[in-house]
């Protein structure tokens, strides 16, 4: 039995990170492939573990016409010569290009939805693509699984497919040894592990941090384009003494586990992977309200939900935390527990593994 992974962009992101496990754990299960758009982390941690890796060159994240209908044409060329039994898109582009190729081939095709290319707080420039095209390509999807109870909600609420066909995953994190002691006296340390992009909100945490005055560090995890925007700000707030640029690691639970507070501000959200992690370590947690992150953190419980863009409520509950310790170990300890009862890897893979089973006893 083959099945095809197929994502566009390769570097360390939530959906790359997913992706990544489910290749571990069904490779032990199925002949299993990896088709992405161009080399990095992912193609690099694909071939350590053994599996081949196809790049398609014109499977680009931008819409491109032209490139789009040449990515169709590599990707549909890809499956009939390997021929799997089940495709497995993931990400927007990947999702539609994958999606067409197997539909063209008659190879039934599992599409994961990362958040939404339409989600809640992305313009309507976009949200008026996304949404045709996802009402024509979910049509030749044999199942469409949701990273979050609300994104499966935005689906049906905009009447993507029927409601048979979508199953609801929350993402799921390896456990490791690796724990915070948020509890420790002394500066605190507050960690974001985000990409410097759109969907995340950087700008806001810094106009709250600038109004504290209690002692803090502030450790930024990531990269990407919107860092050196991300970089002028903190000079401009004056923050500069008390803030590091971690830049793209692999070692996030080492990070965390030397933390003391995680945020996560974002303009919006699929299900992410870091406030898992987050969990996972024993981190209280202050994020955005948007997209399933109410799945994952309880309010007042495992940390706080700020709305977004709301730099007075943002600037209270980080205040609260920092002056806190106790607080801070028992929304630590609350978050671990509810790590434990319902987002480790485990339990993602096996509801994974029987959406295939349903698939392909079709």
């Amino acid at each position: 039995m083959k099945i095809l992974y197929m994502i566009t962009k390769p570097e360390i992101g939530g959906a790359q990170l997913h992706v990544l496990e489910l290749l571990r754990y069904f490779r032990r299960h199925f002949e299993v492939y990896l088709a992405v758009g161009h080399e990095g982390f992912l193609t690099r941690e694909a071939r350590n573990i053994g599996i081949p890796v196809h790049i398609l060159p014109n499977l680009i994240p931008p819409i491109h016409p032209v490139k789009d209908l040449r990515a169709i044409a590599e990707a549909t060329k890809l499956l009939r010569r390997i021929r799997p039994h089940l495709v497995h898109a993931h990400s927007s582009k990947a999702g539609q290009i994958g999606r067409i190729a197997a539909r063209l081939v008659g190879i039934p095709c599992v599409f994961t939805a990362h958040g939404w290319a339409f989600a809640e707080g992305t313009s309507w420039r976009r949200k008026a693509i996304a949404i045709p095209s996802e009402w024509l390509t979910a049509g030749w999807t044999s199942a469409i699984i949701t990273v979050s109870e609300s994104d499966r909600r935005l689906a049906e609420r905009y009447g993507i497919t029927r409601k048979s066909k979508v199953f609801t995953i929350h993402n799921g994190v390896p456990d490791v040894p690796q724990r915070a002691a948020p509890e420790t006296v002394g500066e605190p340390i507050i960690t974001m592990v985000a990409r410097f992009d759109k969907p995340k909100d950087h700008c806001t945490l810094l106009r709250s941090l600038s109004k504290i005055e209690v002692p803090f560090r502030l450790w930024l995890v990531g990269d990407g384009p919107a860092r050196p925007r991300v970089e002028n700000m903190v000079r401009a707030l004056g923050l500069h003494n008390h803030t590091q640029f971690l830049g793209m690691s692999i070692c996030v639970a080492d990070i965390l586990s030397k933390s003391h507070i995680f945020v996560l501000i974002s303009n919006w959200e699929g299900f992410p992977l870091a406030i898992l992690e987050a969990m996972r370590a024993g981190l209280p947690v202050i994020a955005s309200d948007v997209g399933g992150v109410r799945e994952a953190v309880v309010d007042g419980e495992t940390g706080y939900l700020v709305p977004p863009g709301d730099t007075s409520v943002l600037r209270d509950r980080l205040t609260r935390l920092l002056q806190d310790p106790e607080l801070r170990r028992r929304m630590g300890t609350a978050g671990r527990l509810r790590y434990e009862a319902y987002f480790t890897l485990d339990q993602m893979l096996k509801r994974t593994h029987l959406v295939y089973e349903m698939v392909l006893s079709r």
